[in-house]
């Protein structure tokens, strides 16, 4: 919007307020932009502009190709339509053609922020004072401009003019719709075609009412509705029209309950349009139909869309239908898999998910180790991590997966290998049977669609199931770090006051006097009592004083540093440096992309950072063990497990049963934790797998059986953080419009190299020996608490704790009553305590059936709540949602018969029925509040 300026004696057009979806306005100063705001009008603006529009000249489809041109056609439709005399239109015309000042000013003194960008203060207020508005071609200060990666590609300028002349006597009003946008020179701040022109001369006297108006067309150009009649309007009636639908939705503030001074800041989420698409509300429409309780029959209509995985996974009933489908569905993405992989977030994501893969691989490798008496440790971890995470990254259906080893996995392990030794069995020969079993098990699901099964599996099992995983990798955390307390005791019962007592000294002890009495008399014997009977004992260090008998004695010898103390600040310190970065991309300093970078490498940054305290201290703090040598942890084992001759045959039959308790904890932890990536919340385009992902977990069942390595299986709490180091947020965005969640950078190669890297960190053991434990620990407990920030299930515990006015505004909230809220968490509650309890006891090898006892909870629900209530606290399960889309046809058809005694329900306009739709298509209701709607039109 550009104001008519008197400056030394001549006219000029100034720029004064700008559009994109928030206004923002050129600060008193003259220097700088304001915040962007959300536009607050004056009613009496909007009543005037109607009037403007009703009185004015209305120009729709002018073919104009110069802004001389286009004014020219205006000012002789006003004389035509008997608006002005013909004497003013040589002085309408020198107004209206008057040169444009933009607001490119910069100030001298620059933020830190602005340090690196390029400024030529003088020349660009110079250039901008200087530009003749009659040229048609952008000026080199427009091409320039960096204002214009802000607006959304496309997009298409309203220009509103807005001035006071001495010489009208009534206002000059004209509203210009261009039948092709037009760039005109000068006339905008950057080189966006102009489509609409809005302007408004009046006489002296009322400048605030004038920018009021200009404000009003200004905003309404930028609503995604009215613009919308504005670009398909036959005539004035139409316009007027899209003011009183705009005027329909408008919420007035009584002037004496808010400062009109304050600028209401931009939503962080923009509600769609589509919900004003409608002239009736639903409660209207079942009112007018004869319904008894409308707001009832609105509130069912509401319910959010049920969950669906779509044409994704359905029941084929082909032999290898599904898998079939994967294929077909996976195969064209595939190139897309690696080069999509070429970006510097994934350095960030490939560092990040590395240390969490060998963090977990040692881990989980010690543990074996002691389980199972080495026959697999963490050098076999190691090479089946490797193995098996790159041929599932190439292979698998969904590569944003993570595989890696399972607590129930070890535990199953460890039960297997004391039965084996208990009854006299080879241990990996009874083992590579379960696995070749196993393998075949999974094929026969595979085969026969049996991931259809996964539809039933609701946001009550995934949420279960994942808050369980989430709590374990907390939990462990902090059991490593509480066992560092019990190795490394800090000192309490040192006292500083008397230091000068604390002393500890090497002692010759009776067993170097016997020595010196009792010993034959060889030249072996004899060279030792020399040496010890020379020796000055005082001198010795700790290790030399023991190896040689000494007898340490003194207050101070049992003295070690607070490594637990110094664990701890590791531990804890990269857990909170890594969330204080993670969310730096949302501070106000420093520019965007170092902002972003920052976070993107947030985890790699507090490692790094706490690693060098570390060293920078010398404290001999607990370090990153990684083998160095390339071979079986027990050396009577090779790489390859013989199938035959040491155990009987009847056990290569027996073993179906130990087999179907791995096939089912397989295939509900592989599945479960596809069904957490593949979330629509993802946003993920490329597809999911269901069925080869588990195809090609039984391969490398077999595989590593017949290797002696440790099976693999989805890693949940790791997958997600991979989803999480990968999303991709929209770059270029209108002022004041928060950055928008875009999706998943998809691919394999992360995947890929994170495993060729656990590989070869054999060869990386002198780096990787510097990395404390405790930091990785801290990473644990990062990815822990992380996982668990998305998942609703942990936002309605929290809700136990809240006072009701305190309570966040969750969507189930305004449709669920609270005690029924709670009841729901409490049983979640319930059955998570359960499974802890199992999978901490001698009853963990039937964990795997108890994770499919939760999807049998979640039947039994149906008859403790209302479909209603699930509907907003869980998914509807799918033989519900038939019944459920066959109840609302059946209230459709009902709402369209009109009644008697009623108004026929023809008179309803057809927007009623797109508001339906649209609300059914959500899958949680827009705030009730009125927020700027998205568009991607500027007004200038």
């Amino acid at each position: 919007m550009d104001t008519l300026q008197h400056e030394g004696g001549e006219l000029e057009w100034k720029e004064s307020a700008r559009w994109v979806k928030f206004e923002e306005k050129v600060e008193e100063g003259g220097e700088r932009w304001s915040k962007p705001h959300v536009s607050t009008l004056t009613l009496h603006s909007l009543f005037e502009l109607r009037t403007c529009l009703q009185t004015g000249s209305i120009l729709l489809d002018l073919e104009g190709y110069s802004l001389p041109q286009i004014v020219e056609e205006i000012v002789d439709r006003q004389i035509a339509d008997g608006l002005i005399p013909p004497d003013l239109k040589e002085k309408i015309i020198f107004v209206l053609l008057r040169k444009h000042r933009h607001q490119t000013k910069k100030p001298i003194h620059r933020s830190l922020a602005d340090i690196g960008k390029s400024s030529n203060t003088a020349s660009n207020h110079a250039q901008s004072r200087s530009m003749n508005d009659i040229s048609d071609t952008p000026s080199t200060d427009q091409l320039k401009n960096k204002f214009m990666k802000k607006i959304p590609r496309d997009a298409e300028a309203s220009n509103v003019l807005i001035g006071e002349v001495d010489f009208l006597e009534k206002p000059f009003v004209s509203f210009v719709r261009l039948a092709q946008a037009t760039t005109l020179g000068g006339l905008t701040e950057v080189p966006v075609p102009t489509r609409f022109l809005f302007i408004l001369l009046g006489p002296p006297g009322k400048t605030k009412s004038y920018n009021e108006i200009g404000r009003a067309i200004a905003t309404l150009m930028v609503d995604d509705l009215f613009s919308d009649v504005a670009y398909k309007a036959r005539d004035r009636e139409d316009l007027i029209a899209g003011v009183d639908e705009f005027l329909d939705e408008v919420i007035v503030l009584p002037p004496g309950e808010w400062d009109p001074k304050i600028r209401i800041e931009p939503p962080k989420k923009v509600p769609s349009a589509e919900m004003r698409k409608s002239v009736l509300n639903l409660n209207e429409l079942g009112q007018m139909n004869g319904s008894a309780g409308g707001a009832a029959g609105g509130e069912d209509e509401e319910l959010p869309a049920p969950h669906e995985l779509g044409e994704e996974l359905k029941f084929t009933g082909r032999f290898c239908g599904g898998l079939w489908l994967d294929v077909k569905r996976k195969i064209p993405w595939y190139c897309s898999d690696i080069y999509d992989g070429f970006h510097i977030q994934s350095i960030s994501a490939v560092l990040f998910i590395y240390l969490g893969c060998i963090t977990n691989a040692i881990t989980f490798g010690g543990l074996l180790g002691d389980a199972t008496d080495n026959y697999q440790g963490v050098m076999e971890s190691f090479l089946g991590t490797a193995l098996a995470g790159t041929v599932f990254c190439l292979f698998g259906g969904q590569p944003l997966i993570i595989l890696s080893s399972t607590g129930p996995i070890l535990i199953f392990e460890k039960l297997l290998y004391e039965f084996s030794k208990s009854n006299n069995i080879d241990y990996m020969e009874l083992r590579l049977w379960i696995g070749l079993h196993s393998c075949l098990q999974c094929f026969l699901l595979v085969v026969t669609d049996a991931s259809y099964i996964i539809k039933y599996m609701t946001r009550f099992t995934e949420e279960g199931f994942s808050s369980l995983i989430s709590f374990i990798f907390i939990s462990d955390a902090i059991k490593k770090m509480a066992g560092a307390f019990k190795y490394y005791p800090i000192n309490r019962g040192f006292k500083p006051d008397y230091i000068t007592a604390y002393k500890c000294e090497c002692i010759a002890s009776d067993q170097a006097s016997a020595l010196n009495v009792s010993a034959p008399l060889g030249d072996d014997n004899m060279t030792l009592l020399y040496n010890l009977t020379d020796l000055d004992w005082s001198q010795l260090s700790k290790k030399e004083c023991v190896k040689y008998g000494g007898t340490l004695v003194g207050s101070s010898c049992k003295y070690v540093p607070d490594l637990a103390l110094m664990s701890f600040i590791l531990f804890f310190g990269t857990y909170s440096m890594t969330v204080s970065l993670k969310k730096f991309k949302f501070s106000r300093y420093f520019p965007t992309k170092l902002r972003t970078l920052v976070s993107d490498f947030a985890i790699i940054i507090s490692i790094l950072v706490f690693c060098g305290l570390d060293c920078l201290l010398e404290l001999d703090t607990p370090k990153l063990h990684v083998p160095t040598e390339i071979k079986p942890t027990r050396v009577d084992r090779g790489w390859l497990v013989m199938p035959f001759g040491k155990n009987p045959w009847w056990w290569y039959l027996a073993s179906f049963v130990p087999a179907l308790l791995v096939t089912i904890l397989i295939f509900m932890d592989q599945q479960i934790s596809a069904v957490i990536v593949n979330r629509k919340e993802n946003k993920l385009k490329k597809g999911c797998g269901y069925h080869l992902d588990l195809f090609w977990v039984g391969v490398l069942m077999a595989l590593c059986s017949f290797m002696g390595l440790p099976w693999y299986v989805a890693a949940t709490v790791i997958s997600i953080a991979h989803i999480d180091s990968l999303k991709m947020e929209s770059e270029s965005s209108a002022p004041g419009e928060q950055p928008q969640f875009l999706g998943v950078r998809e691919q394999r190669l992360t995947g890929i190299l994170v495993f060729v890297l656990t590989g070869l960190s054999v060869f990386l053991a002198p780096v990787l020996q510097y990395i404390p434990m405790p930091v990785l620990y801290g990473v644990f407990l990062y990815m822990g608490v992380a996982s668990l920030s998305g998942i609703q299930f942990w936002e309605r515990i929290k809700l136990y704790l809240m006072p009701s006015k305190h309570q966040p505004d969750f969507s189930f909230l305004r449709h669920v009553p609270l005690r029924r809220v709670h009841l729901f968490t409490l049983v979640q509650i319930v059955c998570l305590a359960v499974l802890w309890i199992l999978k901490s006891t001698f009853l963990a090898i039937i964990f795997p059936v108890m994770i499919l006892g939760l999807m049998v909870v979640r039947k039994l629900l149906d008859l403790m709540f209302s479909q209603h209530d699930l509907a907003w606290l869980d998914d509807i399960l799918p033989d519900k949602d038939k019944k459920k889309k066959e109840d609302d046809k059946k209230k459709k058809k009902k709402a369209a018969e009109p009644d008697s005694d009623e108004e026929p329900i023809s008179s309803v306009p057809p927007p009623v029925m797109i508001h339906m739709e649209a609300i059914e298509s959500q899958s949680e209701p827009d705030p009730t509040r009125v927020n700027p709607p998205t568009q991607n039109q500027t007004s200038d």
